[in-house]
């Protein structure tokens, strides 16, 4: 069965930048091969609309069983305010606490993105995942790309 992994848009724009686009690559490759299911939320579609074209594409051709997509409903936006609430992350990051609420609520395996401030990082994982046991949610693993390795094998 393929992982429901949440990308948020600096791991779509990573396809193209030249420090990230080898593991961003490998990731959408993976979602091609039907390894892996890319959830999207209507916040990353909303951050897409100004990106030029080539980084939209990375998205838009991928096959429609490869992305999921992830709707910000008032329970995503509850959670991303408990967030704010117990000081993971400030005002100014509103959507990175978005991005994770909405992985939560739709119960991806993971979140993976390239943002080291206010998702990746280990001080706000441990927030992150503190609230979500408050409220009753699972932990939520959070990775870079780098970390996703599809094409792992058994042994040395």
């Amino acid at each position: 069965m393929a992982f429901r992994i949440y990308v948020d848009t600096s791991v779509i724009g990573g396809c193209l930048d030249e420090e990230f686009s080898v593991d961003s690559r490998r990731l959408f490759a993976a979602a091609r091969r039907g390894e892996l299911i890319l959830l999207v939320s209507d916040i990353v579609v909303r951050e897409l609309q100004g990106a030029p074209a080539k980084v939209r594409e990375a998205l838009t051709s991928l096959p429609p069983s490869a992305v999921e997509s992830v709707s910000i409903t008032e329970e995503v936006d509850a959670l991303r305010d408990r967030y704010l609430e117990a000081g993971v992350v400030g005002p100014r990051s509103l959507d990175d606490a978005a991005h994770v609420a909405a992985a939560t609520v739709a119960r991806a395996d993971a979140i993976v993105s390239w943002n080291f401030r206010h998702i990746v990082q280990l001080e706000r994982i441990k927030g992150y995942n503190t609230v979500n046991l408050l409220h009753g949610y699972g932990m939520l693993t959070i990775l870079s790309p780098r970390e996703v390795n599809s094409d792992a094998t058994d042994g040395p």
